[in-house]
């Protein structure tokens, strides 16, 4: 089955008792169960289960061809759980361009439960294995990463490090299962902020975690979930798997007017630079093309020359695109990142990371041309 047919309908039944197409939302915290505590409808408590939870979770898992899905309350909290499942004393590598969350949770929570990390030049097979040490367990890669769009060889990163009996985690954020499935390429575990392309709306916080095996790291990070309580309420994840339904042409639309948003920049006289893999002059455009398909996504980042002030002038100056934080919803955004991010970041200070919509690609085009006239003459 095609992945658009499938979006539509991965965990789509009608429901059992009343036919009908939208799946049901249950809202219930608690279910009865019998006096030993036996659950008579499979459920007991809503921060171990909950209907419509499991329903997004069998979808989720179809759009990968995997066993097992886990849904959370938000992306942070779906890639702090894979952390906090590792053993102490586990060591693990994060990539240099990386959610600057990620990079803050490794940096300041990993040494207060006894692990640690290294960063590293995820697009340097080199460097990564050099890189690798005996106590490593996990490999974070990001790709297309945020907000750099480096791209990462998941299946060569994923063999060195299944050599060391690392598990490799992919955060699939960007390129959403529409266009890329890590799994497909060695990886062990996908994971989604829901937030942004499988909800699609604006309007829902969650994270997503999709394993290849049902295995101890499955169980592990359930109990994490379980315990420390990240789990995301029944109507987030009735709104995420709603997304999923549209996510197949919403993606398809977003990575036309994105490749035609870069070839523009990337022709303007105050661009700098534009990094959007989808572009032939990308360094790691030969790598995205191989693993993933059908487009190369909705986000790209580009340059102003002038630095931070004529940065900042560009995004005060668009009327199309909202300055705001997230991405992958139907209205076009731009971030200085370096601002949003604050002290962690390492973004540069001229750069500006885009989300396109599903608005028309020259409406954007000419949004983006009126905006970069602000810091002197262009040409197209």
């Amino acid at each position: 089955m095609r992945f658009e047919t499938l979006a539509v309908h991965a965990a789509a039944e009608p429901d059992a008792t009343t036919a009908a197409l939208a799946p049901p939302l249950h809202l219930s915290t608690t279910f009865e169960h019998g006096p030993a505590a036996e659950p008579l409808g499979g459920h007991i408590y809503v921060r171990s289960s909950n209907p419509t939870q499991d329903r997004l979770e069998q979808a989720l898992a179809a759009l990968h061809g995997a066993p097992a899905a886990l849904h959370f309350a938000s992306g942070v909290a779906a890639a702090s759980a894979v952390f906090q499942a590792m053993p102490p004393g586990s060591h693990a590598l994060v990539p240099r361009d990386v959610y600057y969350q990620v990079r803050v949770l490794a940096r300041d929570f990993l040494p207060r439960w006894g692990q640690s990390a290294s960063v590293v030049d995820m697009t340097d097979l080199a460097a990564v294995r050099a890189a690798l040490r005996p106590e490593t367990r996990l490999v974070w890669v990001e790709t297309p990463s945020n907000p750099l769009l480096e791209v990462t060889d998941i299946g060569a990163v994923a063999a060195l490090a299944r050599e060391r009996g690392a598990l490799t985690v992919v955060d699939d954020t960007f390129a959403t299962p529409a266009l890329q499935n890590p799994l497909e390429h060695g990886a062990d575990v996908v994971m989604h902020s829901t937030t942004k392309g499988l909800g699609g709306h604006s309007d829902v916080q969650g994270g997503a975690l999709v394993f290849r095996q049902a295995g101890e790291w499955l169980a592990a990070t359930r109990h994490v979930r379980e315990i420390l309580g990240a789990v995301a309420a029944p109507f987030n994840s009735w709104l995420v798997l709603r997304g999923l339904r549209t996510l197949a042409v919403r993606v398809e639309r977003q990575s036309r007017t994105a490749l035609r948003v870069a070839h523009a920049l990337a022709g303007h006289a105050a661009v700098e630079a534009v990094h959007y893999p989808g572009l032939e002059s990308h360094p790691g455009h030969a790598v995205a093309a191989r693993q993933m398909r059908g487009g190369f996504g909705g986000l790209l980042s580009f340059r102003v020359r002038g630095g931070r002030a004529a940065a900042l002038r560009v995004a005060g100056a668009l009327r199309l695109f909202v300055n705001a934080t997230s991405l992958g919803g139907t209205e076009s955004l731009v971030e200085h990142r370096r601002s949003a991010e604050g002290g962690a970041s390492t973004a540069p200070e001229n750069l500006l990371r885009l989300s396109i919509g599903l608005e028309h690609e020259q409406d954007l085009v000419d949004d983006l041309t009126q905006a970069l006239a602000t810091t002197g003459p262009a040409s197209s």
